[in-house]
């Protein structure tokens, strides 16, 4: 076969996350509790799940490209004008696009060590040149963001807010004194994957045609629409119509158009499950309390429970889990990586997990 382009065969054969049913398929049978992929096995409002059975019949069409309803929808629930928003597969597809969008060979991008490994997999893909900054107290560190990236020449500056993977979250009002501490031709990455869990302070109070920052929100957490892929940014206008310079004007399918607009009309179910979540933090927390884990505080879908050990423990405890029939994630970097992270689920997928929880951590105590 020819060869790839040098840019792709320098790369490393990897992918940013094996998924459940990879391990499933090695394991040779399911998992009794999916605890690891952040989704939200509360699902999605019955409204949204209707609405996309009733777009079956039409999947023979392309969905439509501009995401027409789903944009002023979106527009009126943030309070600005759909040329401020953009619909595409999930943060991930829009990710890939900003970044090449924005990033040259030889660009520098800042991000924290340990934050969502995805944006850095895109920033590879493109040739761009990624610094790191540590986090500090179990959060990513804005001050160390932004003299990172005045020291690197940054194009872009990626932070999330709550984070993944560690829960932990900013007040808004950090988040938005940023913008006027940034180099001025550098762009703010804000993924909010997880801003529905979130108390409002966290939610910084910027213009959405802001120029300064781009927001990356999604179907895939409290609505439970991540198998659609589907999600969005909001932005100023003209970086906005930079997508349709770059991205698969066909790539959001006409079903997850329909459930998301459905979704995010039936507010009562988002806050029946953003309620489910908390309930649900507090009794991850509570299981891991009775085994010696701490949680740390989380405004997200999901926990870090602090094992106290070390990566290497905390990596044995992960496949010691998933022999028990649990299926659980940790952070990849340390001292993140001292923790596992437990995702929110209902109440018979916490018992298998306060059932397994003991157990493997005895088989990993000394005979």
């Amino acid at each position: 076969m020819p060869p790839f382009a040098p840019l792709v065969a320098g790369l490393p054969a990897t992918v940013p996350f094996v998924g459940p049913e990879t391990l499933e398929r090695r394991r040779g049978v399911p998992f009794a509790a999916r605890l690891g992929a952040n989704e939200s096995a509360f699902g999605p409002s019955p409204l949204a799940a209707r609405a996309m059975r009733e777009a079956v019949g039409q999947v023979w069409k392309y969905g439509d490209a501009p995401s027409f309803d789903l944009s002023r929808a979106l527009a009126a629930h943030h309070r600005t004008t759909p040329d401020s928003i953009m619909v595409g597969e999930g943060i991930d597809g829009l990710l890939g696009n900003l970044v090449r969008m924005m990033v040259a060979p030889g660009d520098a991008v800042v991000t924290s060590d340990g934050a969502y490994p995805t944006f850095n997999y895109h920033v590879a893909g493109f040739g761009g040149v990624l610094h790191k900054v540590p986090y500090r107290d179990d959060a990513e560190d804005p001050d160390a963001l932004v003299a990172r990236a005045h020291a690197t020449g940054a194009r872009l500056l990626y932070l999330a807010n709550p984070d993944n993977p560690m829960g932990t979250w900013h007040d808004g009002t950090v988040i938005a004194a940023m913008l006027d501490r940034m180099p001025a031709d550098c762009l703010l990455v804000l993924d909010q994957a997880y801003a529905e869990f979130a108390p409002a302070s966290a939610i910084p109070d910027i213009a959405a045609d802001d120029p300064r920052v781009i927001r990356m929100r999604t179907f895939s957490k409290a609505y439970g629409l991540a198998g659609a892929r589907i999600g969005y940014a909001i932005g100023a206008p003209d970086l906005i119509a930079g997508f349709d310079r770059v991205r698969n004007h066909f790539g959001v399918n006409r079903i997850a158009q329909a459930g998301a607009l459905a979704a995010l009309a039936d507010q009562g179910w988002l806050a029946h499950v953003v309620a489910e979540v908390q309930a649900a933090r507090l009794r991850i927390a509570d299981i891991g309390a009775a085994s010696g884990l701490t949680a740390l505080p989380s405004a997200t879908n999901f926990v870090a429970l602090d094992t106290h050990r070390d990566g290497d423990f905390a990596r044995a405890l992960i496949a010691a889990l998933e022999r028990e029939g649990v299926f659980a994630r940790m952070p990849g970097v340390a001292p993140l990586d001292r923790c596992i992270r437990i995702s929110a689920a209902p109440i018979h997928e916490l018992d298998v997990f306060e059932d397994a929880l003991p157990r493997a951590l005895a088989a990993l105590s000394p005979a």
